[in-house]
Formats: structure tokens, C-alpha cells, sequence
């Protein structure tokens, strides 16, 4: 019998974990840090293809699944019986659109997929990301609140809104315990960027290292919401191991650390690369981000499971400098 979603329980320690989409920015660093959490050959990475780096899964099962493959992904949940599913496979935002029935269908048959097949062989968890493209243009800018004016005007906000209503609908319908963080941008040094209005500000600290000048995509002072990986995995890992009585919002949680402009990003580099220049040259992907919140509201994290960032911009800065000199050397 499943439980009802009124019903507090703690997770349990995995047996085996599922990554879909374990090959992407966000993907590659969650399956290492499950894997530095629990056995590493309990949490089985999984991707539409291999990793380009053979070494980037290398410690642990690795299996190839085109999640919308309902098939395939059937079999592999009959054969590894995961007791968490972290749903990641997506079309991200400037990539969805211009291919926008891909990503539509990526993003969503993908999730529903997930979805009915955790609900056929009762997967007690499923972490599936959001994203502050859930938002629009009429939306409020500033601290854009947990609950308020939602009407993206992208494909992959778009679909990211239905998931939420999906993942939601799953939960009060199926006692599947479901949870979700509206992710921001989201900036790593293990991996190149995946096509987001963010991705600047990962391509940005590479340039810097390489001793190259950035042509940014962005005016100068389009201020984004922004989070640095460790703080991203911190997040993740938090909510999936909070209380199920501790978590109320059962479409996506608002998540917050830090908001920055080209222009301040730059500012930051240059005071430990001093010298580096930024120019501007706004493209397609100016529209998308004005459309997006300037800052976020994440008071319910905070209350609701404690939630806390660990990085500034500065902070971040200085790791991702170092870490990216090191990767150059070796």
C-alpha cells in the first residue's frame, strides 16, 4: 500500500539511486556527490550517451537510457529497484527553442514517463528540477515570491510550469513523494555550458583563465538569480533527505543564493584577474532573461527544510578561478 501524502516518513538509505541525465552540467556533479555519499556502485548514472570523458562516471554503474524510451526505462527500474529517481534529462532553454517540439516532448513525456513508472513499482522517492523560467514577463522582478504570476513565454518554462502541476498531481493522486527545486542559473567548473541563458556565467571564468576577453550575449546590467554548484548539490541533497512533514510546496520550491549583472561578474574576475574585459553584444537570449526574476524569495526553503546558501559572488569567484588554473595545469 503507498503511503498517503499526509503521512510524514524519512527517506530511507538508498539501496540504489537512479541519475537520468547523469552526463549533463547538473548531472555529472550530483551522481559523484550521491556516490561520495553512498556506495558508489549503488548510484547508477544514466544518459541518452556515454560520457565524452570516459573518466566522468567511471566510478560507478553506467547505463544508457533515452528517457523517453518507456521500454528501456521500465526494465532498468525492474533491474536496479532504485529507491530514488533523479529525474535531470532536458532540453534547456535557448536550445528548446529552437527545436521547440523536442523539447517539449523531451521535457515532458520525459518527466510523465518517470512519473508513471515510479508510481508502477512504488520508487518511495523522485527528485525532478524546476526552474526560475517557470516565471514571465508579468511576474515580479525583485524577491519574485513562491507563489505568484506564472506565465512563461519559453518552451522549456513552459514545460517546467506543466512539470510542476504534474509532479504536484502525482503526489496528491498517488502518494508519490515527489520534490523539486526552481533552480537558477547555475554555475560549475567540471562542465562546459548546456545551452542557458545563464551559461555566460560559467563560459565567462573560462575565458578568464585562458587569458581571453568575454563577448557577452547580455547587456551589462541584466541582473539574474545565480548559484554556485556545491550550493546547488547542498540544496538537492537537503530536500531529498528533509522529513516528507517538512515539505509542503509539492510543485517546486523557490531557491536562492545570489543575483549578479554581466557587469558585476566582470567586476569580480577583475580582482583577481586584473586586466580582463567584458564587451556586450545582446542576442536572442536577452529576451528570455528580461522575462525572468532579478532576484528570488526563498523563504519557504528556508522555513520549511532550512535551506541556506554558502557562496557570494566573491566566494564563488575565487573557487572557480582556482579550480579552472588547477584543470589548466593538469
Amino acid at each position: 500500500m503507498q503511503p498517503s501524502p499526509s503521512e510524514p516518513s524519512t527517506p530511507r538509505t538508498p539501496g540504489t539511486v537512479l541519475v537520468i541525465g547523469a552526463c549533463g552540467q547538473l548531472g555529472l556533479e550530483l551522481t559523484a556527490a550521491l556516490r561520495q555519499r553512498y556506495a558508489p556502485e549503488a548510484v547508477i548514472a544514466a544518459d541518452v550517451r556515454a560520457p565524452q570523458d570516459p573518466e566522468a562516471l567511471a566510478g560507478g554503474p553506467f547505463e544508457l537510457l533515452d528517457v523517453l524510451d518507456k521500454n528501456r526505462l521500465e526494465a532498468l527500474v525492474a533491474q536496479y529497484r532504485p529507491v530514488q529517481i533523479y529525474h535531470l534529462a532536458a532540453l534547456l532553454s535557448a536550445t528548446a527553442e529552437k527545436n521547440p517540439q523536442f523539447g517539449w516532448q523531451l521535457n515532458m513525456d520525459g518527466l510523465l514517463n518517470v512519473l508513471n513508472v515510479a508510481v508502477q513499482y512504488q520508487v518511495p522517492q523522485v527528485y525532478w528540477p524546476s526552474s526560475i523560467a517557470v516565471f514571465g514577463p508579468d511576474t515580479p522582478r525583485e524577491h519574485t515570491p513562491q507563489l505568484t504570476i506564472m506565465n512563461p513565454n519559453t518552451v522549456y518554462g513552459i514545460s517546467k510550469l506543466a512539470g510542476e502541476q504534474w509532479c504536484e498531481w502525482y503526489h496528491r493522486h498517488h502518494g508519490l513523494d515527489v520534490r523539486s527545486l526552481r533552480y537558477p542559473g547555475l554555475i560549475g567548473y567540471k562542465s562546459l555550458p548546456g545551452g542557458g541563458t545563464t551559461d555566460y556565467a560559467v563560459d565567462i571564468y573560462h575565458k578568464a583563465v585562458a587569458g581571453q576577453d568575454y563577448e557577452c550575449f547580455l547587456q551589462e546590467d541584466t541582473y539574474l538569480p545565480m548559484m554556485y554548484m556545491p550550493d546547488a548539490l547542498k540544496a538537492t541533497l537537503d530536500l531529498m533527505h528533509a522529513p516528507a512533514e517538512n515539505i509542503k510546496v509539492r510543485t517546486s520550491y523557490n531557491l536562492g543564493a545570489m543575483s549578479f549583472s554581466p557587469a558585476e561578474i566582470a567586476a569580480s574576475i577583475r580582482q583577481e584577474v586584473p586586466g580582463f574585459q567584458i564587451t556586450h553584444k545582446p542576442d536572442g537570449r536577452q529576451a528570455i532573461a528580461d522575462s525572468w526574476p532579478a532576484s528570488i524569495d526563498d523563504s519557504a526553503a528556508r522555513a520549511d527544510w532550512g535551506w541556506a546558501p554558502e557562496f557570494d559572488l566573491a566566494k564563488m569567484t575565487h573557487d572557480m578561478l582556482a579550480h579552472l588554473r588547477v584543470a589548466e595545469l593538469a
